[in-house]
């Protein structure tokens, strides 16, 4: 019970897992740009050229969900905001590539974690893989406590952009 004149915590909704859809660009591209400094501080910057081509980069990227290559995911809060994407990448042989960016007004809310669940038990229930793959550097421990929490292990050192890090794998 709350005590007079206080407020009870009301928990936050999650926002809803789209695949992604061409009408998604307008939001996509503002998530990317808002957070832009935010995802540099810890992975390699996408580069002005992402920002300048973005209209025919999400075109290809739906060309490769066409084609079965790819499962791209975008966490869609109220009113239509992107808070997230998580992907799956490069699927072949039952396995992908997993990865995930959450808006910095959006991290520790357990958000990342909750997503990663979502998008591994579509993995398995929707897309038929067995196995998930993943990286993160060294100087991302919020990617890194992600990936543990929902079940990757650690299985060798990577350089991702030039910057050391930790490959992961996941049995689904």
């Amino acid at each position: 019970m709350s005590a007079p004149g206080s407020r009870a915590s009301v928990p936050t909704p999650r926002p809803e897992l789209q695949l992604l859809r061409p009408d998604h660009a307008p939001a996509l591209l503002s998530f990317e740009e808002t957070n832009r400094a935010y995802f540099a501080a810890t992975v390699p910057d996408r580069g002005d050229a992402y920002f300048r081509d973005f209209d025919a980069r999400h075109h290809a990227l739906l060309d490769e969900q066409a084609a079965g290559v790819c499962r791209f995911h975008v966490l869609v809060g109220d009113g239509g905001e992107i808070v997230g994407r998580i992907n799956l990448l490069d699927l072949a042989d039952g396995c992908a590539e997993l990865g995930y960016r959450i808006a910095e007004k959006a991290t520790g809310q357990g958000l990342a974690t909750w997503a990663v669940r979502q998008v591994c038990d579509l993995a398995v229930t929707t897309y038929g893989l067995t196995g998930l793959r993943a990286a993160t550097t060294h100087d991302n421990p919020g990617s890194r406590a992600v990936l543990t929490r929902t079940g990757f292990v650690p299985v060798g050192d990577v350089r991702l952009g030039g910057v050391p890090g930790t490959s992961f794998a996941l049995t689904l």
